[in-house]
């Protein structure tokens, strides 16, 4: 089993920052992948980012590309996702999941096995 925590969701006005954590606890070994992912109300849940824990190879999307980058800390079993420039439009809950890989389908929803609870991020313009 694997606990994920996350923290640091919060309201900003447009063009400011967050930086998202994401704290792992239990078997998190067998976990070597990281997404973080987003849902806003009435639509899917996309993948924004992801970092391989192991070889520290990470991935983003097309849609937060230049804005958001996602980096680890190992020592503490955390990910973090940190956002800048954030415009309205990146309003929604974020969550942070756990793979067993990451690989070229980071991005699926149905690759990862564990959720956190979610933190709400709320962009204003």
């Amino acid at each position: 089993q694997v606990q994920l925590v996350e923290s640091g969701g919060g309201s900003v006005q447009a063009g400011g920052s967050l930086r998202l954590s994401c704290a792992a606890y239990g078997y998190t070994y067998t976990s070597n992948c990281m997404g973080w992912f987003r849902q806003a109300p009435g639509k899917e849940r996309e993948g924004v980012a992801a970092i391989d824990t192991d070889s520290g190879r990470t991935y983003v999307s097309d849609h937060v590309k230049g804005r958001f980058t996602v980096s680890q800390d190992n020592a503490k079993n955390t990910v973090y996702l940190q956002m800048n420039s954030l415009k309205p439009e990146d309003t929604a809950m974020y969550y942070c999941a756990a793979a067993r890989l990451c690989g070229t389908t980071w991005y699926r929803v149905t690759r990862y096995g564990y959720w956190g609870q979610g933190t709400q991020v709320t962009v204003s313009s």
